[in-house]
């Protein structure tokens, strides 16, 4: 029996069935992770994805796909075949005792078999039932095509990912897809979230609920800075090798060491910000290399802001470098010195890392079939409260036929309800009830990477209290995406790019609006006993703390794990940082791109070497530490609403980018094989073409994906080349896969002069998935899904007016969100609500609100 009943996991084998290809495989795992019984329904033959590679020993088996291994790690198996009657009796019998029914099947698939939402409704009212698609079951693109490539191109990632355009501005490389399923795996974080808050809405009031993810809309909605930009000052991201992309070029961000590995001396966009200069300085003088550098004239940061000046420092770096070889790890002295740099790592290289083994990542999981044992990425975060349940290896086909029908024979134990009855103080703008409008939290988040997690509670409905003081401000306020001096007036008017403004203040930037929409904001002062003293005040009024200090920081202020304890003893307690609060690296300091290269995501987006990695145009595990926070935060809630009891939980964005790795430390365990880039082909889930191509304009381009003769035949004949079809070097799958070169070569010329989205609309209409790689103003403007969808909500801010805001991507039926929050506003500017929260949740009056401000607290 595989039923988690303890209270160390978070879901206590919550019952989940999952009818999923890969389109939904990776949130049956994270469930499967958070301690629900997953039981995976296959066909007779097998699910699709135990045809996609790698595969052990390189031989291919429906037992033997390290795919099919590494996103069913945890779950149990069964097979139903859904076109039978008694395929179709034992599938109702199993959602009628579920929990949550994961579908990624065609959406008429079910209810053309009679067992679709309604009917499963009508046998469980509890039933959370998660349908994941491609593009949202409503709107102009329903029923197209799609690939994470498409995907990937589609939601703008690409445009945001590849290499320098050469001397004349041109670029002479394509848009890069990172590589291993990312889209699927940014979609499945978003659903996982939905999930737990539709869990907690199902305590209060005892009722299921319909959740709903379109792929694309999550996908379009990963991007960081490139939308901002757009939305507030109408300009263009363009392309830059391994570092954000930017309206214009910046500093390289990789230096090349001296056997042909690469060192990120992270340069961030935010100017001098986490710049150590004089640590700068002292790492190169250490090795004789400083040159000029100790001129006193570089000790005005505005000097060293000039492009010029920064190009020469940046070469200086260089310098040194090139001189080493990547063993020598320069970075571990520039960490010293508390700058944020990083070795680029492929994934694999990260498994005999001390720091990752202190904190339990990897997993040795027992194969006994084969008689062997191999490494998986385990856990997703450390807690000393409540464990990640790592679980079994995948389930052979028709594993545990007998067993779960047996074990889920009867209902599971309710969990604790509300009232159904009980009314709602709080309604979200969408006239429903929130998901979580019971829960408080405090929010002492810093850039996206925490503060995004807040985001996403105050979207279900919390009351998020984002903490701040001028001391420290949070940089992401005076970030890209800076309002207009004229405002929205000034934007609409625009007819080409604006200038982009110097910050005038801390409440103009569009990307901190963004990341912070929903929240109250208060200023505080933790370094004055008084402002300390009312923290504490408000963590005993609180049901979470999150924070994104850097290790140790709150220790250091006497608000540690046991002291919020102390204070509220069923507190949860979330913290996000680079490398995490246990393990070796201590103080070691990261950012988003940081944390992307030690993890191999960098190494893991770009062509094939010799090219180097072409690494995010953004701060992608910013997102992903995001996501893994709310995460983490919705699970221990979910727990401690069950059990009464509180948690820690000290999550990385490292941890979650090694998650993010796909197969590749299986496949160097099992195969011995190290990960090699492949570009935007598809040599797992084996396709031919699988590529970008231009089409006409400048920098337009548009992704192809054919996975099936089908497909290929109906490329050759949109493009008016059915001459293809006939010659040997592209008549199989096979012989196309050994000729991508000259294929690609051939769609190139075919596509270069076509207008794009011409040729995705006929090649969708012939059933090939394909898609225009769009830009943000794509996105904001022309794209007629995502404008169904209403992607995009209007809020106020008290400062800059009202801007568009990007809403979840993901619809609670019953409970849904809304991204303005319960006050139903963009981010706060600073300070805005410390009156209001002193009075409404502490009780201080105004006196006592001028004393704690006499006093420098405020």
């Amino acid at each position: 029996m595989n039923e988690r009943t303890n209270d160390a996991t978070y879901l206590r084998g919550l019952r989940v069935l999952e009818l999923a290809d890969e389109k939904g495989e990776y949130v049956g795992k994270v469930l499967a992770g958070l301690g629900a019984d997953v039981v995976k329904v296959e066909p007779p033959e097998g699910e699709v994805t135990r045809t996609y590679g790698p595969f052990l020993d390189d031989v291919v088996d429906a037992e033997r796909s390290l795919f099919f291994w590494q996103y069913n790690l945890g779950k149990r198996g069964i097979v139903l075949d859904l076109d039978g009657a008694a395929g179709r009796s034992d599938f109702l019998a199993l959602a009628s005792v579920a929990d949550v029914v994961i579908d990624t099947r065609d959406r008429r698939f079910l209810d053309e078999r009679g067992i679709g939402y309604e009917r499963l409704r009508e046998r469980n009212e509890r039933l959370i039932y998660v349908r994941i698609s491609p593009f949202g079951d409503e709107g102009p693109w329903a029923d197209r095509q799609a690939s994470d490539l498409v995907h990937l191109a589609l939601g703008g990632v690409v445009m945001n990912c590849g290499y320098d355009p050469d001397p004349s501005g041109a670029y002479d490389t394509p848009p890069v897809a990172p590589q291993m399923w990312h889209a699927y795996a940014i979609a499945g974080e978003m659903t996982v979230i939905g999930i737990l808050g539709a869990l907690a809405f199902r305590l209060r009031k005892g009722i299921g609920q319909r959740v709903s993810t379109s792929i694309h809309e999550a996908v379009s909605k990963n991007t960081e800075t490139d939308m901002p930009d757009w939305i507030f000052l109408r300009q263009t991201h363009r392309r830059l090798t391994s570092r954000h992309s930017m309206v214009s070029t910046s500093v390289p961000s990789l230096s090349l060491t001296k056997d042909g590995r690469y060192i990120m001396p992270y340069r961030t966009y935010l100017g001098s910000f986490a710049m150590n200069w004089d640590g700068l300085v002292r790492v190169l003088a250490k090795y004789g290399m400083e040159s000029d550098l100790g001129d006193p004239k570089y000790q005005d940061e505005g000097y060293r802001g000039r492009p010029e000046v920064a190009e020469h420092i940046g070469r200086i770096t260089d310098k040194l470098v090139g001189r080493l070889l990547y063993s020598r790890d320069l970075w571990r002295d520039a960490q010293r010195e508390g700058l944020p740099w990083a070795p680029v790592r492929r994934p694999e290289e990260n498994v005999e890392d001390e720091h990752w083994r202190a904190r339990g990542v990897f997993a040795e999981v027992e194969h006994p079939e084969l008689g062997r044992s191999f490494t998986y990425v385990g856990k997703r975060w450390h807690s000393p409260d409540s464990e990640w349940w790592v679980g079994r290896r995948a389930p052979l086909l028709g594993e545990h036929d007998d067993e779960v029908l047996r074990d889920w024979a009867q209902p599971r134990p309710i969990d604790r309800i509300g009232s159904e009855a009980e009314p709602d103080v709080v309604l979200s703008e969408r006239g429903k009830p929130f998901a979580i409008p019971d829960v408080r939290v405090v929010d002492l988040s810093w850039m996206l990477a925490s503060a995004g997690a807040g985001r996403f509670l105050a979207g279900l409905g919390a009351d998020v209290i984002k903490v701040e003081h001028r001391t420290r401000w949070d940089a992401m306020r005076f970030s890209l995406g800076q309002c207009p001096p004229g405002g929205r007036a000034e934007r609409e008017g625009a007819e080409g790019p604006l200038p982009t403004p110097k910050p005038a203040g801390p409440n103009r930037g569009g990307s901190f609006m963004e990341i912070n929409a929903g929240k109250r904001g208060i200023s505080l002062n933790l370094k004055s006993p008084e402002g300390k003293r009312t923290l504490e005040d408000l963590i005993r009024q609180a049901d979470v703390v999150v924070e994104g200090f850097s290790p140790g920081t709150m220790d250091r202020l006497g608000l540690g794990y046991e002291r919020l304890k102390q204070l509220n003893p069923r507190i949860i307690y979330v913290q996000q940082s680079g490398f995490g609060q246990r393990g070796t690296f201590g103080q070691a300091r990261a950012f988003g791109p940081t944390a992307q290269a030690f993890t191999g995501i960098t190494d893991m987006s770009g062509l094939p070497e010799p090219f180097p990695p072409a690494g995010w145009g953004y701060s992608y595990l910013d997102w992903f530490g995001a996501y893994n926070m709310a995460t983490a935060t919705l699970a221990a809630l979910y727990r401690r609403d069950i059990t009464d009891k509180g948690a820690y939980i000290d999550t990385s964005q490292g941890e979650v980018g090694l998650y993010l790795t796909g197969t590749t430390i299986l496949d160097y365990s099992a195969n011995g094989r190290r990960w090699a880039r492949y570009g935007n082909r598809s040599p797992y889930k084996q396709a031919a073409p699988s590529g970008i191509f231009p089409t006409r304009g400048d920098d337009r381009w548009i992704a192809i994906s054919a996975f099936t003769d089908a497909h290929w035949e109906a490329i050759a004949g949109t493009l008016g080349h059915r001459e293809w079809l006939v010659d040997d070097r592209f008549s199989t799958l096979v012989q196309r896969l050994a000729h991508q070169t000259e294929l690609e070569a051939e769609i190139a010329d075919a596509t270069a002069d076509l207008d794009g989205w011409e040729l995705m609309d006929a090649l969708q209409s012939a059933g090939v998935p394909a898609g225009v790689c769009q830009t943000a103003q794509d996105r904001f403007e022309s794209d007629p899904q995502l404008a169904h969808d209403q992607w995009l909500v209007e809020l106020p801010q008290s400062e800059i007016g009202t801007w568009p805001v990007k809403e979840l991507p993901v619809r609670l039926s019953e409970s849904p969100s809304f991204i303005g929050g319960r006050g139903a506003s963009s981010g706060p500017s600073y300070g805005e609500h410390t009156s209001e929260v002193l009075r409404t949740i502490l009780g201080i009056d105004d006196s006592g609100i001028r004393a704690l401000e006499e006093a420098g607290a405020l």
